[in-house]
């Protein structure tokens, strides 16, 4: 019965790709709300140290710096039949539902910090082959025309994601336990797995493995079937120059982000005297909004006012939001500047991030879309982890005024490597590289 049914495909509705990658990306969210910002929060109320901090935030970050390892794979071997990368999606959907119900099992967790961290890791290594997966089948399936707006809705709906499972579990952990808490979360990814389930990505594939249908013919012309190819490929994308510079600003900016992301929630607790559900309800307002945000007028800016522009604005802006927290020190006792502060700081962050994203998103091959955009956004993921690593070092040696300082001037990092990076050559070279049947390119190595 269920083979007559004619089910929808991303090829054919824009609309429809576009609440896709919404439900996928909202999905992602849900665990980094309370992996990346909830439990730390909670650990910081809880009197654990910021070297305990930074070792379940490294825990947590340090799988998204495998996604490289993961991705060729998803390249190189699927089941054609069912779509290039959304059979990928649905068992990373699986695996993060199933390695969230097993975090939840955790007894005690604030007196088991190990286990604790042990489970932050293994959500984060479905966390990161669910983005991989996700990611690359994004790039395979959204038009060019389409990418910017939907880079929008999907860093949005990421953010509306991370906000909503920030609150929800902050509220379930303070009136119930860990298990509630952690639990529901994972339910919610579980639910959201019907999406991919539901959806092809051409309408003559098969929606299970055991349905009628066939490969789409062009996918079968671009699918990589030799790992000579495949590193063939991605050595042409990545020896590119402004390929290097692209990955060089997601390290700095991601790095720059986590660095100061996980500097707020302690500065928060123990300089304003927040409680860490305070902390959390405050960021998940911020991050619910800016995602709204993010999705009504992220695209829309890039494409008004141009990709370039708007990130120096961003950027700048916070620079100078941040050189004004670290003099302004006489208001950091004062709750409602704060929460000014963090609702503003998170709205500008959520379009860099998009910008920065759409940038890296329209420069992929689409014979390599998972690795290449992968590739990218490990980068970014070992910055992030360089910046968690950072926060014991520089908060043990300096005041809060210098280590606020050191985020701004990483910031400024930022914007000059974005000034150097031409990102009109670099997409002309990877189209180039895939009319040329992926011959390397006599291009300036780095």
């Amino acid at each position: 019965m269920i083979s007559k049914i004619r089910f929808p495909s991303l090829a054919e509705r824009s609309r429809l790709r576009y609440f896709t990658f919404i439900a996928l990306y909202f999905a992602e969210g849900l665990p980094m709300g309370i992996l990346f910002i909830g439990i730390p929060a909670w650990m910081a109320m809880n009197n654990k140290s910021v070297t305990e901090i930074g070792a379940f935030d490294v825990a947590c970050a340090m799988p998204w710096t495998f996604k490289f390892f993961i991705a060729p794979m998803m390249d190189r071997y699927t089941f054609l039949p069912m779509g290039r990368k959304r059979p990928w999606v649905i068992l990373c959907q699986l695996g993060l539902f199933l390695s969230l119900l097993v975090m939840s099992s955790v007894n005690d967790p604030l007196n088991n910090l190990s286990l604790l961290v042990a489970g932050g890791f293994l959500v984060s290594v479905f966390g990161a082959a669910q983005d991989a997966a996700t990611d690359g089948l994004a790039v395979d399936n959204i038009p060019a025309e389409e990418q910017a707006r939907a880079n929008a809705f999907m860093g949005g709906a990421r953010m509306i994601g991370s906000s909503c499972a920030l609150a929800l579990s902050t509220f379930l952990l303070e009136r119930y336990d860990f298990f509630v808490s952690t639990a529901t979360i994972g339910i919610m990814v579980g639910l959201v797995t019907l999406v991919p389930i539901l959806i092809k990505e051409h309408p003559e594939e098969r929606l299970l493995p055991w349905s009628d249908g066939q490969a789409n013919k062009a996918n079968q012309e671009i699918q990589i079937n030799s790992w000579v190819e495949m590193y063939r490929s991605l050595y042409a994308a990545f020896s590119l120059k402004n390929a290097f510079l692209l990955a060089l600003l997601l390290f700095l900016s991601q790095g720059a982000y986590n660095y100061f992301e996980k500097l707020l929630p302690i500065f928060a607790v123990k300089v304003t005297g927040w409680s860490h559900v305070y902390y959390s309800n405050t960021f998940a307002v911020a991050d619910l909004t800016g995602g709204v945000a993010g999705i009504l007028l992220g695209g829309w800016l890039i494409e008004r006012f141009g990709m370039k522009r708007m990130i120096y604005v961003y950027f700048f802006f916070i620079c100078a939001q941040t050189l004004l927290l670290s003099t302004l020190h006489q208001y950091w006792k004062e709750s409602n500047y704060l929460y000014g502060y963090i609702v503003v700081y998170r709205w500008v962050n959520a379009f860099a991030k998009i910008g920065v994203f759409a940038i890296a998103i329209q420069c992929c091959s689409k014979r390599v879309s998972a690795s290449q955009f992968t590739f990218y956004m490990t980068i970014g993921a070992v910055g992030s982890m360089v910046g968690a690593a950072l926060i014991s070092p520089v908060k043990n040696n300096f005041s809060w005024e210098i280590s606020f300082v050191f985020f701004a001037v990483m910031m400024v990092l930022c914007a000059v490597n974005l000034s150097v990076l031409n990102i009109k050559q670099l997409e002309q070279q990877i189209e180039d590289m895939e009319n040329q049947s992926i011959e390397p390119l006599k291009e300036e190595v780095y």
